[in-house]
C-alpha cells in the first residue's frame, strides 16, 4: 500500500529509472562535478609593444587555470564568440574519443556563435593544458592550463604556482607560415642566427658549408621563427613576492608555445623534479632541464632565506628568454645557457658520416618503405650510436614479465581508456634542500654508448635525452604480449617548408592501424636538423630510456636531430587519434598521422568529413616580389601547395626589352618538378613591335649545391637551359646570378644566312647583382642585366 505522501518520491524514482534505461546510462551519476565555461573572443592585444589582432580565452592570454580533483567529473562549456570556427583539445587528458577536441577527426568544430559541451571523468592527476586544434589559433592565444589534484598527495610542499610558457609574434600566424613557405631568410637575420658566408669562412668552415650545400641545406637549423617576445603567464617577466623564505613551492611548468622550446634553469640550489607530463617520476635534483613544446614538468623549489629566486626559460636557439622571480630581495640569478654555435655545429656534422636531406614528399606516396629510407639517410654509424635506440634485450617490455596493468587504476577505467598511475614514493619527510641519497638520485650525466664520446660531433645533442626520468613503478608489459613494430622516419624540406613522416605529408597519408590487445612499438627516427616534439592524443606511452622496466610514461616526446627514440603503448582505446609534431608550423606543414583502431566513426561526426582536416596541411599559399629599379621593372607572383605551383614572371626594361611567362609546375618529389606554360618576349632587340608567344614545357630541379636548374623546349623546338643561384655573403647582404642559353637549330623556322653557322643560332641572357635586406618586406638592390643594362632600386616582398 502506497501512501499519498510517498507518491512524489515514487514518481521521481520511476522517472530516473526511465531516463537511465532510455539513455543506456549505467554509471553512477557524478557527484564530484566541476563545471567551467570558456569564452573565446577576438581582441586587440599588446604583448610586445604593439596592439595586434589575437584570440582570448575568458578575456585573457593565457586562459584561466582549470582545477579538478582526480576521480571527479569535468563539464566544460566552450563558447565561440569569434567570426571563425574553433576547437579545444585537452592535452594529455585520457578521455572518451569524441571529446578529444580535434575538429573533423574526433569532435565537430565549434562554429561561430555556438557553444560546445565537453564532459569526461577525471582518471588521472597532474599538470596538463588545453589549446585550440584549429589551424594556427594556438599561436594567437587559445591556450591555458589544467591542474588535477590527486586523491592522495604523496609529496611535501607548502604552495604551488602554474607557469605557462609561450611565444608571441606581432605577425599574423598565417603570414608567418607563408613567410616560411617562401624561404625568406628574414627570421634568421632578425634574431641573429643567420650564417653568412664571410663568417663561415673566417671560422674555417667553408668545407662544412660546401657539405651542407651539397645536401641542399643552407646551415644547421635550430628554430624557424623570429618572435617579438617570450612569455610566462602572458608576460615577459613575472614577480611573485608573496612567497616566504623557506617555503617549498611546487612550480608546474607547461610549454604552451607554438614553436619555441626552452632550457629551464634555476637560481640557488637545484630544484627537485617530481613530475613529467602530469605523472610522478622518482624525484631528482635537476637543473637545466629541456622542456619541449607541449611537455609539462613539475619542480619543487625552496624560497631562499635571503633574496628572490630567478627561474629562467631560455629559448633553444638563444634568441630570447623569459624569467619568473619568487620571493623578495636581491636577485639570485639562474645560470646562463650559452647560445648555440651554428657554425661549430656545421663543422662537427661535416666530420660525421651523415647523409642529410631525406625527401619530405615521395614520387609515389602510397609506397612507403621506411626501412629503406632509414638505411639510406641519417646516421651511418650503427644502431648503437643513436640515442634512444637501446638494447631491446634489456629494455623491451615483452621480455620483462611485469604486468603493465599494475600501472592502471582499473576501478576508474571506462570507455576502454587506460589510466596512468599517479602513485608516487612518499617523500614527505625528504629534505629537498639536501642532496638526495644514492638510492634516490639518478645520474644526471648523459650516457651515449661506449664509442659515442669518441665520435666527432656526437656531443652536440647529448643533452637531449630522458635518462634522468624514472617511473616510480614498473611500466613494462607482460611477457609474451604480441608487439606491432612501426618505424616512422621524421622528414622535412626547409626549402619549401613541407614536413612529413616516411616522406609522406598528412594530406597524402593513410591511417596507421593500431590493433587492440597488442603493444604498438614505434621507432621515431629523425632525419631532419630540427627537434620534433611528438604528441599522441588519448594515450600515454613508455619512452624507452636507460631505466629499462622503469622507463617513464609520457604523452609527448622530443626527438632530437638525426636521432632515434623508441616509444610503446598498449592498444586499449577505440576510434581514431591524432599523432603529430607539436611545433605548430611543422604540423600544419604535414608532420602528422591518424592512428586508428578501425572502429566505427561516431555518428555525431556526420557532416564533418575527415578530409577537411587532412587537407588543411595542403592549403595554397600566395606571395610575390616586385623590383623597381632605374633600368627595369620586375614582377614575380606565385601560388603553391604541396604538389602544385603557379608562377607569373614579368620583366620590362625601359629600353623596351620585355619578357613574361606564366607556368604551372607539378612537383614529383621534393626537388624535381615538371612544368608547362606560355612565354612572351620581344623578337627585335629594344623594340616592342614584334612580340613572340611560344608554349614551353620542361623540368625544374634544385640541384646539389642549391642551383636552380630549368631545362625546357618551346613550341619552336628551341632547347634552352637556365641556372641561377643566390648566396648570403655578409649579414643582410646576398649576391645572385642568373644565366640562360637558348639554342635554335632551325627545326621550325628557317634561320637567316649567316656564314658558317646558318643552321644554328644561340642566344645568351645573363644577370648578376647584390641585395641588402632592410626588413622582411624591403631590400635595396643593384643589378646588371645584359638586356636592360645596369641600375639599382628596391625589391618589395608581399
Amino acid at each position: 500500500m502506497i501512501k499519498l505522501n510517498q507518491l512524489p518520491h515514487l514518481i521521481t524514482l520511476l522517472s530516473l529509472m526511465v531516463v537511465t534505461i532510455a539513455t543506456g546510462y549505467s554509471q553512477e551519476i557524478p557527484t564530484d562535478t566541476s563545471t567551467y565555461t570558456l569564452t573565446l573572443k577576438q581582441a586587440m592585444v599588446s604583448k610586445a609593444g604593439k596592439p595586434v589582432a589575437a584570440m582570448t580565452v575568458n578575456d585573457g592570454i593565457p586562459g584561466p587555470t582549470l582545477r579538478f580533483k582526480e576521480g571527479g567529473y569535468a563539464v566544460i562549456y566552450v563558447k565561440n564568440e569569434m567570426d571563425e570556427e574553433t576547437s579545444v583539445h585537452w592535452h594529455g587528458i585520457l578521455l572518451p574519443n569524441f571529446f578529444d577536441g580535434v575538429p573533423y577527426l574526433t569532435t565537430p568544430p565549434i562554429k561561430p556563435g555556438e557553444t560546445q559541451k565537453y564532459e569526461f571523468p577525471l582518471k588521472q592527476a597532474g599538470t596538463y593544458w588545453y589549446h585550440s586544434h584549429t589551424m594556427l589559433q594556438e599561436q594567437s592565444g587559445v591556450y591555458g592550463s589544467i591542474v588535477i589534484e590527486p586523491k592522495e598527495e604523496t609529496l611535501s610542499y607548502d604552495s604551488e604556482l602554474v607557469i605557462v610558457l609561450s611565444d608571441w609574434t606581432n605577425q599574423k600566424p598565417q603570414n608567418v607560415l607563408r613567410n616560411l613557405k617562401r624561404g625568406n631568410e628574414w627570421y634568421n637575420i632578425k634574431k641573429g642566427t643567420a650564417t653568412p658566408l664571410n663568417q663561415v669562412i673566417s671560422r674555417g668552415g667553408f668545407g662544412a658549408q660546401l657539405n651542407f650545400w651539397k645536401q641542399r641545406m643552407e646551415s644547421a637549423d635550430i628554430a624557424d621563427i623570429y618572435y617579438n617576445a617570450f612569455l610566462n603567464n602572458g608576460e615577459t617577466t613575472t614577480e611573485y613576492p608573496d612567497f616566504s623564505p623557506g617555503e617549498k613551492v611546487r612550480v608546474r611548468f607547461i610549454n604552451g608555445s607554438a614553436s619555441s622550446q626552452f632550457w629551464l634553469t634555476f637560481g640557488g640550489k637545484d630544484p627537485l623534479l617530481v613530475s613529467a607530463d602530469g605523472l610522478d617520476v622518482v624525484p631528482i635534483a635537476h637543473n637545466k632541464t629541456f622542456i619541449a613544446i607541449a611537455e609539462t614538468y613539475d619542480f619543487i623549489v625552496t624560497i631562499p632565506q635571503q633574496g628572490k629566486l630567478e627561474i629562467r626559460a631560455t629559448v633553444q636557439d638563444g634568441s630570447g628568454q623569459t624569467s619568473t622571480f619568487l620571493g623578495k630581495g636581491d636577485i639570485i640569478s639562474a645560470p646562463d645557457v650559452p647560445r648555440p654555435d651554428k657554425i661549430d655545429m656545421m663543422m662537427k656534422m661535416a666530420k660525421m658520416d651523415m647523409k642529410m636531406g631525406a625527401p619530405a614528399m615521395k614520387f609515389k606516396p602510397s609506397e612507403e618503405d621506411p626501412k629503406e629510407m632509414m638505411d639510406k639517410w641519417g646516421m651511418q654509424m650503427g644502431d648503437e650510436m643513436n640515442m634512444g635506440e637501446m638494447d631491446h634485450s634489456k629494455m623491451n617490455s615483452t621480455d620483462m614479465g611485469t604486468d603493465h596493468s599494475q600501472m592502471m587504476d582499473k576501478k576508474n577505467r571506462t570507455d576502454s581508456t587506460s589510466k596512468p598511475s599517479t602513485k608516487s614514493m612518499d617523500h614527505s619527510n625528504m629534505n629537498h634542500n639536501d642532496p638526495m641519497d644514492n638510492s634516490m638520485q639518478m645520474n644526471d650525466k648523459i650516457e651515449m654508448g661506449t664509442s659515442m664520446d669518441k665520435t666527432p660531433g656526437m656531443d652536440m645533442f647529448a643533452e637531449y635525452n630522458y635518462d634522468y626520468l624514472k617511473s616510480p613503478e614498473k611500466t613494462s608489459f607482460p611477457t609474451g604480449r604480441p608487439v606491432n613494430e612501426v618505424l616512422l622516419n621524421l622528414t622535412g624540406n626547409m626549402w619549401r617548408y613541407i614536413w612529413s613522416m616516411n616522406g609522406v605529408p598528412l594530406s597524402e597519408a593513410d591511417k596507421i592501424k593500431i590493433e587492440s590487445g597488442k603493444v604498438t612499438r614505434i621507432t621515431l627516427n629523425n632525419l631532419t636538423m630540427m627537434h620534433h616534439p611528438m604528441h599522441l592524443h588519448g594515450h600515454f606511452f613508455r619512452v624507452i630510456n636507460d631505466k629499462g622496466e622503469y622507463s617513464p610514461l609520457k604523452h609527448t616526446v622530443n626527438v632530437p636531430p638525426m636521432q632515434k627514440i623508441t616509444i610503446e603503448f598498449e592498444g586499449t582505446e577505440e576510434g581514431d587519434w591524432f599523432f603529430h609534431c607539436h611545433v605548430l608550423y611543422h604540423m600544419m606543414g604535414g608532420m602528422a598521422r591518424v592512428f586508428s583502431y578501425d572502429t566505427p566513426r561516431d555518428p555525431r561526426l556526420k557532416g564533418f568529413p575527415l578530409k577537411k582536416l587532412l587537407h588543411e596541411t595542403d592549403d595554397l599559399f600566395n606571395w610575390g616580389t616586385a623590383e623597381v629599379s632605374s633600368q627595369m621593372l620586375g614582377l614575380n607572383l606565385m601560388s603553391s601547395n604541396i604538389r602544385n605551383q603557379l608562377n607569373l614572371n614579368l620583366e620590362y626594361g625601359y629600353n623596351q626589352n620585355f619578357e613574361a611567362e606564366v607556368s604551372y609546375e607539378r612537383y614529383l618529389y621534393d626537388y624535381f618538378r615538371v612544368f608547362a606554360g606560355v612565354n612572351m618576349e620581344n623578337e627585335i632587340e629594344k623594340s616592342l613591335d614584334e612580340i613572340s608567344t611560344t608554349a614551353v614545357i620542361g623540368i625544374r630541379f634544385l640541384t646539389p649545391y642549391l642551383f636552380n636548374l630549368d631545362v625546357r623546349m618551346d613550341s619552336k623546338l628551341r632547347p634552352e637551359f637556365r641556372i641561377s643561384r643566390e648566396i648570403m655573403v655578409f649579414p643582410r647582404t646576398t649576391i645572385f646570378a642568373n644565366y640562360e642559353y637558348q639554342m635554335d637549330f632551325g627545326w621550325t623556322d628557317t634561320l637567316p644566312e649567316s656564314g658558317e653557322n646558318s643552321n644554328y643560332k644561340g642566344e645568351t641572357t645573363w644577370s648578376a647583382g647584390a641585395s641588402y635586406i632592410l626588413s622582411r618586406n624591403f631590400s635595396l638592390m643593384g643589378l646588371y642585366d645584359n638586356r636592360f643594362g645596369a641600375g639599382g632600386g628596391l625589391t618589395v616582398r608581399f
